[in-house]
């Protein structure tokens, strides 16, 4: 098993200068974390202290077991589509179960070393899903960024918007205010904190700033102004800063069976996000993270956080992005990241009930800005093969429609699909006339020829690729399409690397009609793999042992023998 957590090997050299800018990258990306935890689980259909629940106790494990030295952990934007979906069908039973079976199909990706293979899922997928999610994400904000009243909110992304348009007149002037403003404080912060000289603020998160402005704000409204329209935290959930005990719920087999596909839809998620986050981090820091552990360590994360009341969590490209660029090297910033957090809602969460939902609204419209990608997208469609393009729009348009398992599964259909068809294309068949050149032959004993002219009665064919499923159909169409009813028929295979079951039976219907029509057919250039696994599937005694020659010369001669 390759199971190897980077902490281990991190704290063996481990000495005081990198645990001071380890604490200090952990405690600033803690802060981070924060308002991004309440936001993904109030948006996910979770209560506030349920996202923190999931940074502290997911972040540990990921920072403990993971294979990625600056990995931070926790909720992310990813899931918000799925977790929601999950809660509206199951209930939270229902997700904690998913969840559950999500961490041990990570973990059994990990022992099993498919760490690697997760990353040959097509890109055009990643950017069709991560482009969906964050339209989705920003649909499922609407409602509150604007303060509309309403009772029901479809789950249906066309009917959603439909809502939204019947609603219009409901939206709220000063919820709208503080979500808009919430938006443009985050997104001009950087530019604002220099304007104003405010270097020791600078390093501060945008979103953490909009939520301490505008709670204050919606605060001085209410007291001042009689303004009651803003909604906040508190007037939606009831805040509980006590940490749970683990429970674990119980299960039965039909459930487990009715919570595969959200568990795989789950795992695959995270570890693609994981991994791909891992690798960004990889590229910063001159490091190289071990796949294999890493999606150990996610798996006992996501095993962890629904027995405490957590929802799924997987690595956080935004979070680790901050720990890098604020000095966190090791493992260890992770682990004061969380315990930053665990600080913070045993003490401050019931601060957390002042926060207007309109401005975590505006945090998770910024992030799903962030998440489109808009530009890989629109460089994609302008600059990839149209089966690429495809992909990525239905990717896109069925994560948006319906959901992000049914976007994946189709998605990636069509990806192997649209492969397998680019597999077969790379496959030439093509008939020879007359005569062959040979100033090309690799196969060919004599050099001191140029030419070699096809007898009368008989056909050359080449095949030049592999021969596997996507090229026996080819073959039968040149076939009929050139062929005179010869009574040689010789096939060159010097360019054929392979062959699978599907080209050798396609072969051997093929040399069981030419024997029907007292057709003799040659095959010429076989490399040592294919003669290999020709003659375990008995072709010499089908073909003759003659009749399987090593270069052209030596088929012609066979053929004209033949023919004599």
């Amino acid at each position: 098993m390759d199971f190897k957590p980077k902490l281990v090997s991190a704290i063996k050299h481990y000495d005081k200068k990198t645990f001071t800018t380890d604490l200090m990258a952990g405690i600033i990306v803690g802060i981070v974390a924060l308002p991004l935890a309440i936001a993904f689980g109030i948006a996910s259909g979770v209560s506030p202290e349920k996202g923190i629940i999931t940074a502290i106790v997911a972040g540990l494990m990921i920072s403990v077991f993971g294979g990625s030295k600056v990995q931070i952990g926790g909720p992310t934007g990813a899931f918000i589509i799925i977790v929601y979906g999950i809660i509206q069908q199951y209930g939270m039973q229902g997700l904690t179960i998913a969840t559950l079976m999500a961490g041990v199909f990570l973990i059994l990706l990990g022992v099993l070393r498919l760490g690697t293979i997760i990353k040959y899922i097509p890109y055009p997928i990643v950017v069709g899903f991560t482009s969906g999610i964050a339209v989705t994400i920003f649909t499922t904000q609407v409602k509150d960024l604007l303060g509309m009243q309403m009772d029901h909110v479809p789950s249906d992304f066309i009917e959603k918007w439909g809502a939204y348009i019947y609603n219009i007149g409901t939206i709220d002037g000063w919820s709208a205010l503080v979500g808009i403003a919430s938006v443009v404080l985050i997104a001009s912060w950087p530019m604002l904190a220099r304007m104003f000289h405010l270097a020791p603020l600078k390093s501060l998160p945008g979103s953490l700033v909009a939520i301490i402005v505008m709670t204050i704000a919606a605060l001085l409204l209410k007291e001042y102004a009689g303004v009651t329209s803003i909604e906040t935290i508190g007037d939606r959930f009831s805040i509980n800063s006590t940490l749970p005990g683990a429970v674990v719920p119980e299960l039965s087999w039909e459930v487990i069976k009715s919570l595969v596909g959200p568990a795989v839809t789950i795992a695959v998620l995270g570890a693609i996000e994981s991994l791909l986050s891992a690798t960004v981090a990889d590229g910063v820091i001159g490091d190289h993270h071990n796949s294999n552990t890493e999606l150990i360590g996610q798996g006992i994360a996501n095993i962890a956080s629904p027995l405490f009341g957590g929802i799924p969590a997987t690595g956080a490209i935004a979070r680790t992005m901050t720990n890098i660029n604020n000095g966190g090297r090791t493992p260890v910033a992770g682990i004061v990241h969380a315990v930053v957090q665990l600080i913070i809602f045993l003490f401050l969460m019931p601060l957390a009930q002042y926060i207007p939902m309109a401005c975590l609204a505006g945090v998770l419209v910024v992030v799903s800005y962030g998440m489109s990608g808009w530009r890989s997208f629109m460089a994609m469609t302008r600059r990839n093969p149209k089966s690429d393009v495809t992909v990525l729009l239905l990717t896109f348009f069925l994560t948006i429609i319906f959901d992000l398992t049914v976007a994946i599964e189709f998605g990636l259909i069509c990806a192997c699909l649209l492969f397998m068809r680019r597999m077969a294309e790379t496959t030439e068949v093509h008939a020879i006339f007359n005569e062959i050149d040979l100033n090309e032959d690799a196969d060919m004993e004599r050099g001191n020829l140029e030419h070699l002219t096809i007898p009368k009665d008989v056909e050359v064919y080449e095949i030049n690729g592999p021969y596997f499923f996507g090229a026996g159909n080819r073959f039968e169409d040149i076939m009929a399409r050139y062929g005179h009813h010869p009574k040689v028929r010789i096939i060159r295979m010097r360019k054929v690397p392979f062959i699978d079951s599907t080209g050798l039976h396609n072969l051997e219907n093929m040399c069981h009609m030419c024997q029907k029509e007292g057709i003799t057919v040659v095959l010429s250039g076989v490399n040592p793999t294919v003669e290999a696994v020709l003659r375990r599937n008995n072709f010499e005694q089908l073909l003759g042992e003659d009749n399987i020659c090593n270069h052209i010369d030596l088929a012609l001669a066979r053929a004209k023998e033949l023919i004599s």
